[in-house]
């Protein structure tokens, strides 16, 4: 079985390109509401599975394939990382993403949404891709600032070091045009010992949306 996580903003359903690529049991999974981070990333455990998650759904994953590891046969993380290591940028990332939650809390859903995806990360993502209208109808203001809140890299626990206990195959992902993500997957992939890094070329943060057919091949092949 292979289980599918999406990120931030986005409903499971923004998998389903990559999935129809796929063969075998593949499991849609929305981001469970109203737990802490460690809590939600449990939720996700649906039993011994390869997992694949992008941005938040990567982080979940990732912290799911840590504390449970018998439930996680293959980790592949999308344009993901471990958190933030260092306190003061931890804490700088969380008053950030206080300031989001309040904007969506203020603007509403839509508006928020539209200028979330005019962020320079996504530039490269289509309009067409980016599935706006599927954002709308899964979020809520309050979905919003509770993953903002609770879920965001200013909350979660560090884990660069607890990399070097992961012992199943893990593969991370990244689209060459994310520069940052890059070097981050890459520092990832020098302590975990079974991973390898596959970077899509022509893609920005996005690459599951951009290049799904790329991705698809990735995760059947790897």
């Amino acid at each position: 079985m292979r289980v599918f996580v999406p990120g931030f903003t986005q409903a499971a359903s923004s998998w389903s390109d990559v999935a129809a690529r796929l063969d075998g049991d593949q499991r849609l999974l929305d981001v469970p509401p109203d737990r802490d981070f460690v809590n939600t990333a449990h939720a996700l455990d649906a039993g011994p599975a390869e997992y694949v998650g992008y941005s938040m759904g990567g982080r979940l994953c990732l912290q799911l394939a840590l504390d449970h590891p018998r439930s996680v046969r293959r980790l592949v993380l999308v344009s993901a990382s471990p958190g933030i290591a260092d306190d003061d940028a931890r804490a700088a990332r969380r008053a950030a993403d206080e300031e989001l939650a309040r904007a969506a809390e203020r603007e509403g859903v839509e508006t928020f949404l539209r200028r979330w995806l005019g962020q320079p990360m996504f530039a490269t993502l289509p309009a067409e891709r980016a599935g706006l209208r599927e954002r709308v109808r899964a979020n809520t203001v309050e979905s919003l600032a509770h993953q903002l809140r609770a879920l965001g890299q200013g909350t979660q626990p560090s884990n660069w070091d607890r990399l070097g206990e992961l012992s199943m195959p893990v593969v991370l992902v990244v689209g060459a045009l994310d520069g940052k993500y890059v070097e981050i997957a890459r520092s990832m992939h020098d302590v975990i010992a079974r991973s390898r890094v596959v970077v899509v070329d022509g893609a920005g943060h996005a690459c599951h949306l951009e290049r799904p057919d790329e991705l698809a091949h990735v995760i059947a092949s790897s």
